[in-house]
């Protein structure tokens, strides 16, 4: 098993992956951003008018003065509204574009990797990441990118409008920016490391529910619903721990933020309110300098709560990422050969030896097999055989560590993996359901089937009488995982829809093993139509199914020990022989 990548907690790299993700809406982002200006323009223009409007007022006492100026300040502020509602819509409209965007390739990615990732990570922690974290990135590219721009243009707009006023009083403004930037830096960094500290909690406390959903029946089977509750209850405690100690941060950044960026508005007053005393300032131009120290102390304060931000959504980026930048540890070749159809359905393994990890033993050890076209074989053995192991590298859910498998002579690591698995259909014993229909379900196996064909299907499963039995037919909801079924109508379903798929090669994990005899025979018969003229793995646990077989393959610690049909087994009284007494002579004599 691959380990998982090492979080860098300081490069900003990843929000600038996001940058080619922006380039098919540059036209909508470009106007917004003309709008953004005219409406900082507007925000610039406004302690200019001020200024006159009082000077107009107490030092002129001039109406006319007054009331064009007033009329001049309600027109920018229309024009300023109007800006900001084309501005707001385009960028959030196009954010909420390439954040579904962006979700839907997580999602795609995520879903082909191998079977090897996802025991690793639990879902819900995958589904937190999927959800929180990509708010946190489309709050940075809805509202921080706008604000950022906004404040930018307010802090270079108000310094140049402090200047032309009164340089001197500049100075003292200004004076506060290195103080600001250095805490921004000091608090910024902290904030990052507190930030992915929170996400990874709330990820650990989701993927405890959602493994607790899933397992519904069994917690509360054990009544373990007060364990549950209590597990998550501490995770949570976990999660506000670290968000007190994020929000510890915010407090201190923004308290000195706050502090030194409004003191320096202090000095300006009273350095200002000085030159008015003697006649330098007039009280309309003090006002207006006032209001533009306030807007670039504002925009101080604004740009380093932003940084603090940014730094939070640098660390939900980097979460993202790493989805993304995982490698699959099965994927398809540079150059698939393309798989002959008909498909045969010949498979042959060669001294297989396979571990799960590198630094796992290994499961199966030089092992050779050949399976015939249309050939049935059950692999028997005590748990912990390899026979699973075996089943699950036909269709690659892993690669063998050593030797090779072939499909129709062809490596499977030569093969594309939607040529090798169309070929092979798997019939778990517990199968899964989705929460559609009945219908849907069938049709998970071909998604352009036609009623008709859904239908044919289900007949060959012999599912087709409960089916007109069920409210609504095939258009009927299971509910999630098919809970609304029973165990025996979930596996015709499950048959069913192999039916419509029609695989050359068919892994069968004993389907009738938890069924009670009603359910078994409908199944059996179903299975004996399918399993006709098509190659067979079945990982056996019944007698009914090792009679099945043309051939019984017994296996023991990774090795096939013994081969052959169940009465030549039973004669060499070897392994096979004492699995049989133990396991089937109960099943025999009831039989």
């Amino acid at each position: 098993m691959t380990a998982a990548p090492r979080r860098s907690l300081v490069s900003p790299r990843p929000l600038g992956r996001l940058l080619p993700r922006l380039r098919p809406y540059r036209g909508k982002l470009l106007l917004a951003f003309v709008c953004l200006v005219v409406a900082a323009a507007a925000g610039l223009v406004f302690p200019l008018v001020i200024g006159f409007l009082l000077d107009a007022a107490f030092e002129l006492k001039d109406r006319g003065a007054l009331d064009r100026i007033a009329l001049v300040l309600l027109g920018i502020f229309a024009l300023q509204g109007v800006m900001n509602f084309v501005q707001v819509y385009l960028l959030s409209s196009t954010t909420e574009r390439i954040v579904a965007q962006l979700r839907e390739d997580t999602f795609a990615h995520l879903i082909h990797l191998s079977p090897a990732f996802f025991t690793e990570r639990r879902t819900g922690e995958l589904t937190s990441r999927l959800s929180s974290d990509l708010a946190l990135l489309q709050s940075l590219l809805g509202t921080w990118v706008s604000e950022l721009s906004r404040q930018i243009l307010f802090l270079i707009g108000g310094i140049a409008m402090l200047t032309i006023t009164n340089p001197g009083l500049t100075l003292t403004t200004l004076a506060v920016v290195p103080l600001v930037v250095t805490a921004a830096i000091v608090f910024g960094r902290a904030l990052r490391k507190a930030s992915t500290g929170v996400q990874d909690r709330i990820a650990e406390a989701m993927g405890t529910a959602d493994e607790a959903f899933a397992s519904i029946r069994t917690v509360q089977s054990f009544t373990r619903e007060p364990v549950e509750t209590q597990r998550f209850r501490s995770l949570l405690d976990g999660v506000v721990t670290a968000a007190v100690h994020r929000a510890k941060l915010r407090a201190g950044f923004f308290g000195v933020v706050g502090f030194v960026a409004f003191a320096s508005v202090v000095a300006v007053l009273w350095q200002g309110g000085a030159q008015v005393l003697v006649g330098r300032l007039t009280a309309g131009a003090l006002v207006s300098f006032l209001f533009y120290a306030l807007t670039v102390a504002a925009a101080v304060g604004a740009l380093a709560s932003l940084f603090g931000n940014f730094q939070e959504a640098v660390g939900a980026a980097q979460r993202i990422f790493e989805l993304l930048d995982t490698r699959a540890t099965v994927a398809d070749p540079a150059t698939p050969v393309a798989l002959q159809k008909p498909v045969r359905g010949a498979v042959v393994l060669t001294d297989v030896c396979f571990r799960y990890g590198d630094d796992q033993p290994e499961v199966l050890h030089n092992l050779s097999l050949s399976v015939a076209p249309g050939e049935v074989i059950a692999l028997v053995g005590r748990s912990g055989a390899g026979k699973t192991t075996l089943a699950s590298l036909v269709p690659r859910f892993w690669d063998v560590s050593s030797g090779s498998i072939t499909l129709d002579g062809v490596d499977l690591r030569s093969l594309a993996l939607a040529d090798l698995r169309g070929a092979i259909g798997i019939v778990p014993q517990e199968p899964t359901l989705f929460s559609g229909t009945v219908g849907e379900n069938i049709a998970y196996a071909q998604s352009n089937a036609s009623r008709t064909d859904i239908e044919a299907a289900a007949r060959a499963a012999h599912a087709w009488e409960f089916i007109t039995r069920l409210p609504e037919g095939l258009g009927t909801r299971v509910g999630e995982r098919g809970v609304k079924l029973s165990g025996g109508q979930r596996q015709r379903v499950a048959i069913a829809r192999m039916f419509l798929k029609n695989p050359a090669v068919v892994i069968l994990d004993e389907a009738t093993s938890s069924l009670d005899s009603e359910s078994e025979q409908l199944v059996e018969a179903a299975l004996t139509e399918l399993l006709h003229h098509r190659t067979t793995i079945i990982i056996a646990h019944r007698l009914s199914t090792v009679r099945r077989a043309d051939r019984v393959i017994v296996m023991d610690q990774g090795r096939i020990v013994e081969e052959g049909s169940h009465d030549a087994l039973l004669a060499v009284g070897g392994l096979y022989f004492s699995l049989y007494n133990r396991q089937f002579a109960d099943a025999s004599m009831s039989a």
